[in-house]
């Protein structure tokens, strides 16, 4: 399946006085390189709520392996599980400059109609582009 990747340095207010990042933090850069990952198809989060679907994350997992530091570059490696149906699921792996594994994570998200607020399919426009 299509993998993106995006680069981010890591800024001062992401990270504890000894300079290491908060683990608080890497769920945003997983948000961050799924946004981008849907961007590359030319899908935006944006498009789909204008449209009536939210998605919303239902599960997240982490493994933290090693520490980020401030300063760095780390690389977000956004990877598609599965052709998606009522949800969608991503598989990510955040290296730092190094090619260090630092996280290994998945989300599965939901596709949700806004005016029922009920799962529902993932929108054909969506399918035919992945």
């Amino acid at each position: 399946m299509k993998v993106n990747e995006i680069f981010i340095r890591i800024r001062y207010g992401e990270t504890d006085q000894m300079g290491v990042v908060h683990h608080a933090n890497y769920p945003l850069y997983l948000e961050m390189g799924r946004t981008e990952w849907l961007r590359t198809f030319g899908i935006s989060y944006s498009k789909m709520e204008k449209e009536g679907v939210m998605l919303p994350v239902i599960s997240m997992a982490l493994k933290y392996k090693k520490s980020a530091y401030y300063d760095e570059v780390i690389k977000v490696k956004t990877q598609l599980k599965k052709t998606p149906s009522v949800k969608i699921e991503f598989d990510y792996v955040i290296t730092n400059e190094a090619d260090e594994i630092l996280v290994e994570a998945s989300t599965v998200l939901a596709f949700i109609n806004m005016k029922t607020k009920r799962p529902m399919k993932c929108p054909d426009y969506i399918l035919d582009k992945l």
